[in-house]
């Protein structure tokens, strides 16, 4: 059977990532969400700890030394700031157009007039990428190599 731990990592960083969102959901809203399980924003950001978690366990299969590794910090550095930066702003602004859109319907008095709001959780707070960036190295470090 075929193993990479680089590859098995990045997935158990995801996956680690976004059952703990689920969790955190269901005792914050008292509330099941299954979108929670696959969806992006929240905590903790489920693109941190994946490309943290490939980024470790590269260092420590190829070697801290190795182009793959600068490869790999330049992805989750691009990662997580795409995270809490771009796609955070994205969801405030999907937000703010949400609100403007519930506005000008209500003006218009016609019942069965619908939208479809923008999607507002997007991006993470960088406590959130931070916290995501940790569950990945944590998850990149304790991986079995062989």
């Amino acid at each position: 059977m075929v193993y990479n731990p680089i590859l098995v990592a990045a997935v158990l960083g995801w996956a680690a990532a976004q059952v703990i969102k689920f969790i955190l959901f269901f005792f914050q809203n008292a509330s099941i969400q299954l979108e929670r399980l696959y969806g992006s924003g929240g905590m903790p950001s489920s693109h941190s700890s994946l490309v943290c978690a490939a980024f470790i366990s590269t260092g420590r299969m190829e070697g801290w030394d190795s182009p793959l590794v600068a490869v790999m910090f330049v992805l989750a550095a691009i990662v997580m700031y795409d995270a809490a930066n771009v796609r955070l702003e994205a969801g405030k602004h999907a937000k703010q157009l949400n609100q403007i859109m519930g506005r000008l319907l209500a003006l218009d008095g016609d019942p069965s007039s619908k939208i479809n709001e923008f999607k507002e959780l997007l991006g993470h707070t960088p406590l959130q990428v931070a916290c995501g960036a940790l569950l990945g190295i944590l998850i990149g470090a304790l991986i079995p190599l062989r």
